[in-house]
């Protein structure tokens, strides 16, 4: 309400606006609620369980009966606004809450005649049977009935920023200090003395103390709550919900508190206080969100060839923040016939990958090596400059973190790729160790995912594409085997050179400066016309490397997948004499027979293509629940085979071999597959050889 000569009302002006429907004017400053007390109205909304008739009790933030619907507008309506800490402007519009049909006269209000049925925890005892009646009874009358207000339903047209705040003192804690600062700063009136049930006149029967306005918990609530078992006060909050309401139990807490201790014959201090959560007041999921939203919801980045794939019709999917070319379309072609096509003209000729988004890390200083040697399982020690290793790094646990080929450019210098969505991770993993495990080394990190763009060249005509491009080095197989890297020029561009594959074929990866990827791109794809070069996409990438056994961590391992169980313990240097995980992979749980483990499967029908994730079991006609021992973890269909294949974790897989195994499928069927090893195409690598 209104008090004469405070506040901040401007008598002067005045302001109109609506609440139910119905025109009111009030004063420039006044709140809502001390405008609707101004005209006259006291009724602004009803309470949650009883739909008690309720009116405005505070004057700020702790308000918890006033609570109304606002709206600015198409898109910007705001449920649960305290009419006590809204201002009222010209063109307002607000209605009240929790009634129907109106406010006035609500059929809910017969909850209050029934308040009997509904002591505290009734929920809990009422709805347990039938068993029946809860999917199509019980569960969606709770949820109809639950929460305060509407919903928007539209879309928030809004703009939000932040920025950071600092302050130029800031006071922590309840020292002298502190106490100091607080009493200073708390100029509010009250007695502070909490209360139990007031006294009144009528039967104890009948009387109800109510604690909690919004949410309609009473002193007998508690007291039952207390009779029940309940003895943390955070089991009696629960039990009956006071303090579980949009205002977070300002009013009622402290007074909750009391009739608990009081109930269980303890100290308030012994009982303890619920936890507090912020945000204090309310705060819209706008100003919590900023500007993440539509097309900024999540970071998006772009590879310097984005733009060309983008240009040339390419379909796209997120890899972890980046976008990439999932697969390349002609015309009249769905996912299925453009990546077949992909993978034909890569097998068959020359095909062309963005692999830019690999993380790149550089590893250099004196003890550059040895910190390679820690970080790693392979040994690194004896790996000449200009030669490459596959890389696989573990956690203390001993399960497999990331991998990817690494390269010694110099005695003290690594180029390291990471997996695409692990390059941040391992950053940080490298940082972590090196400054609090080793600071005696003298080694430097420096991510450089982004200063270079890497362009993949596979197929048996990769090296003649390249070969007049390559200025300092020669690229003969005898000259630069396979996993060897160089610093050379391609297409006059300065380039570090990798002969690498994750496909299976003769393969090339080129890094030049992030600059120069497109031209590159651009002049890799004119001088490949000549063999037919065919761009291809993360879809075809998958099912190249499948095909060959290649793994990708968090595909194909899950956390628990030891080199070992992946088929790749030959990554691990058996002399070193310790490493990242090492001592984890003697653990007895890690050498137990029985673990999950990488296998291949090739199911009894050529032309089933399983279903990743789908769960593996040995007999399909055990009784349910069956027991599962493994799933898929990738599954594709293989142009060059003309067939499906998959790759799974089974347990104890490694024994398997030939067993013939059951991929239950969503119409109670089920998809026989035996079990083989990872390697579907040229076992013996010859295709990586072609002069």
């Amino acid at each position: 309400m209104r008090i004469s000569g405070r506040g901040r009302v401007n008598y002067a002006r005045t302001v109109r606006f609506t609440f139910d429907g119905k025109t009111y004017e009030g004063l420039q400053g006044d709140t809502v609620a001390s405008a609707l007390l101004a005209n006259g109205v006291h009724l602004v909304g009803r309470s949650f369980k009883y739909h008690r008739p309720r009116g405005v009790v505070t004057a700020g933030s702790e308000e918890p009966n006033a609570l109304l619907g606002t709206s600015r507008g198409p898109g910007q309506f705001e449920p649960n606004t305290r009419a006590t800490m809204q201002e009222i402007w010209s063109g307002l519009t607000t209605e009240s809450q929790n009634k129907w049909p109106s406010l006035k006269f609500d059929l809910g209000a017969i909850n209050d005649r029934l308040y009997m049925l509904f002591s505290a925890g009734f929920y809990y005892k009422t709805f347990m049977w039938p068993k029946s009646f809860w999917d199509k009874v019980y569960e969606p009358f709770i949820r109809r009935a639950a929460g305060l207000g509407r919903s928007p339903t539209e879309l928030d047209p809004d703009h939000y920023a932040s920025r950071y705040l600092h302050c130029d003192v800031l006071i922590v804690g309840s020292g002298p200090a502190g106490l100091a600062a607080a009493a200073v700063a708390d100029d509010r009136t009250g007695t502070g003395i909490t209360q139990k049930e007031l006294p009144t006149d009528r039967s104890p029967g009948s009387a109800r103390a109510f604690v909690d306005f919004q949410n309609d918990v009473t002193a007998k609530d508690i007291r039952l709550a207390v009779r029940e078992g309940m003895r943390s006060i955070e089991h009696v909050k629960r039990y009956t919900t006071n303090g579980m309401a949009t205002d977070q139990g300002k009013m009622s807490n402290m007074n909750g508190l009391t009739i608990a201790s009081d109930a269980l014959g303890k100290e308030i201090p012994q009982v303890g206080l619920t936890t507090f959560r912020p945000p204090y007041t309310p705060t819209t999921f706008g100003a919590l969100a900023g500007y993440h939203k539509g097309s900024h919801f999540e970071l998006t980045r772009k590879t310097p060839i984005d733009s060309w794939a983008a240009e040339n019709g390419a379909a796209f999917e997120p890899v972890a923040l980046w976008r990439r070319a999932w697969y390349f379309p002609q015309a009249g072609e769905d996912m299925h016939k453009a990546v077949a096509r992909e993978c034909r003209a890569t097998r068959a000729s020359l095909g062309i990958f963005d692999a830019s988004t690999l993380g790149k890390i550089e590893v250099s200083g004196p003890d550059a090596v040895e910190f390679m040697n820690r970080m790693y399982t392979n040994p690194w020690a004896k790996l000449a400059p200009g030669k490459c290793r596959y890389g696989l790094l573990l956690g203390e646990d001993g399960f497999i973190r990331d991998d990817g080929v690494i390269g010694r450019m110099r005695d003290d210098l690594f180029h390291v790729t990471t997996t695409t969505g692990g390059a941040a991770r391992v950053l940080n993993m490298m940082e972590d160790y090196l400054q609090t495990e080793w600071p005696d080394l003298q080694v430097w990190l420096t991510s450089t995912t982004e200063e270079w763009a890497t362009i993949a060249i596979n197929g048996p005509n990769a090296r003649k594409l390249l070969a007049p491009l390559v200025v300092g080095q020669d690229i003969s197989d005898a000259a630069f085997p396979h996993m060897s890297v160089a610093e050379c020029t391609v297409a006059s561009f300065p380039s570090r050179l990798f002969r690498i594959s994750f496909t299976g074929e003769l393969g090339f990866e080129v890094n030049v400066p992030a600059r120069h990827g497109r031209a590159l791109w651009e002049k890799l794809m004119a001088e490949g016309n000549q063999y037919d070069i065919c761009p291809y996409g993360t879809e075809t990438m998958h099912v190249l490397r499948a095909e060959k056994g290649y793994i990708i961590i968090g595909q194909d391992t899950d956390g628990t997948v030891t080199p070992e169980d992946a088929g790749i313990g030959w990554a691990i240097g058996k002399a070193k004499a310790d490493f990242v995980g090492k001592r984890s992979l003697a653990r007895p749980d890690i050498v137990a027979k029985g673990r999950k483990q990488l296998v291949g499967l090739l199911t009894d029908n050529p032309n089933n293509v399983l279903v990743e994730g789908a769960q593996i079991v040995a007999d399909p006609k055990q009784p349910k629940p069956m027991k599962m021992i493994g799933h898929v973890t990738s599954s594709y269909w293989s142009e060059a085979l003309g067939r499906s294949i998959a790759m799974a974790v089974v347990e104890g897989g490694f024994d398997r071999m030939g067993d013939t195994l059951h991929i239950p499928t969503a119409d109670g069927g089920s998809q026989a597959a035996k079990v083989t090893g990872c390697v579907f195409y040229d076992p013996a690598g010859d295709r990586l050889k072609v002069d």
